[in-house]
């Protein structure tokens, strides 16, 4: 197959997120008074948008109360207004990746859970040298990952058959999509999630260093 455009997910895929987020969404939780949690259990708690994340991350007691879980994410919305470019960084060979993908003339978009102000944030800070063809976070006129429409939409923008698509990403919401949206599920070994997760949700290709993306095309 020959594919002819590359759709990432943002977090934990093209950018390493993971230590702003926690830092944000614990400070949201201790500003309630409630505990904060580990690094490591944040990988668990993110990819779904911020309501879900806060969900998650607060103690069982509360998370059926809407109000508390609105409140939470708003809290965190603001804390990471302020921490979204403190600690995260590209992943090691992303920026090869991007060039490469560039030179070849492949059409390249971004597909995130993030609310899509903080997305355009993220990208015009750490991507302004590359051009995507779209670059969209969670809206509330759009549904979200793994709902395929918004994938299958930029698609359509590119010019591109789903099946001419990779789908790039490194969790379960992710190759869901994928899957759903009839493009090539790549799962990104070095994100949040592990290797179980990804061949479980129907990763169709398992890649460990950027660069090795190159070698679908």
């Amino acid at each position: 197959m020959t594919y002819t455009a590359a759709l990432f997910d943002l977090d934990g895929t093209l950018l390493d997120t993971l230590e702003d987020l926690a830092d944000s969404m614990n400070a949201a939780l201790a500003s309630f008074g409630y505990p904060a949690h580990p690094l490591e259990a944040h990988r668990y708690f993110v990819g779904d948008g911020v309501f879900v994340y806060a969900e998650r991350a607060l103690p069982a007691g509360v998370r059926g109360d809407q109000a508390v879980v609105a409140a939470c994410a708003e809290r965190m919305r603001e804390e990471y207004s302020s921490r979204w470019k403190v600690k995260t960084r590209l992943y090691d060979g992303i920026d090869k990746l991007l060039d490469q993908l560039a030179a070849r003339g492949i059409g390249m978009a971004i597909l995130s859970n993030k609310p899509h102000p903080a997305v355009l944030d993220v990208v015009g800070h750490f991507f302004g040298r590359w051009r995507f063809a779209a670059a969209l976070g969670a809206q509330l006129s759009a549904p979200k990952k793994p709902d395929p429409a918004v994938a299958l939409e930029i698609a359509r923008t590119m010019g591109a058959a789903p099946e001419a698509c990779i789908y790039v990403g490194d969790t379960d919401t992710d190759m869901q999509t994928a899957q759903r949206a009839g493009m090539h599920a790549v799962g990104a070994l070095w994100g949040f999630r592990t290797r179980e997760e990804l061949v479980r949700s129907g990763a169709k290709t398992l890649v460990s260093h950027p660069l090795e993306i190159l070698d679908l095309l």
